[in-house]
């Protein structure tokens, strides 16, 4: 798909169900994905996704910085939504991170390293195995400025058709979706690489 087809596919997917857009999308790649940090309203995706495409591998790149809550969350849903859960995590621990260099302030100049190696190395290393010409995340407008400027599809800087089908959900919409089908939601999440709930973590831009 090119660049210059999203005006047009993307107002024709306005208003239309997730589970519409993601069997939608799936019919335009042969290798989809499902990217997951299990933060607050991930649950929706996961579900939605895994609704229509059961096995899709669903890429976790665990920084190591989880709360307790969050890996509790992961866990839960795992089992419940019977995930194909491909799990990538750092080369180096949290133990030793710690002890050399700590989670430095986002003005310290070691940050873009910190973020490089908890974050952006663990998911090139998952999207250089998988190769998607597909990928579903949980983008929603509202939540940073570079988001703001997407859309349900856009295209990574690979080219990689990014499919978000609950991009114009609010927090109240997707909670109502949770009610609807009867799933969790948890909210003690730590991003170390973000700090601020409006800054970009780095894997969209």
């Amino acid at each position: 798909m090119s660049e210059d087809q999203l005006p047009k596919w993307n107002a024709q997917l306005k208003g239309i169900p997730p589970q519409e857009i993601i069997a939608w999308a799936l019919q335009h790649g042969d290798k989809p994905v499902l990217t997951t940090n299990f933060r607050p309203y991930e649950v929706a995706i996961l579900h939605a996704v895994t609704d229509v495409a059961p096995n899709i591998p669903v890429i976790w790149c665990d920084t190591g910085y989880n709360t307790p809550n969050t890996y509790k969350h992961a866990e839960e849903l795992i089992e419940r939504l019977k995930l194909n859960v491909k799990l990538y995590v750092p080369k180096q621990t949290v133990a030793h991170r710690d002890a050399v260099m700590g989670i430095p302030q986002i003005d310290d100049p070691r940050h873009k390293l910190f973020t490089e190696q908890v974050k952006l190395e663990p998911f090139q290393r998952a999207m250089a195995e998988h190769k998607p010409d597909v990928w579903f995340t949980n983008l929603r407008k509202g939540q940073t400025a570079l988001r703001d400027s997407l859309d349900i599809l856009s295209l990574s800087k690979d080219g990689v058709l990014k499919v978000s089908p609950f991009y114009n959900y609010s927090d109240a919409q997707l909670d109502a979706y949770l009610k609807q089908h009867n799933l969790p939601n948890e909210h003690k999440y730590f991003d170390p690489t973000k700090v601020l709930e409006n800054r970009e973590c780095g894997l969209h831009t």
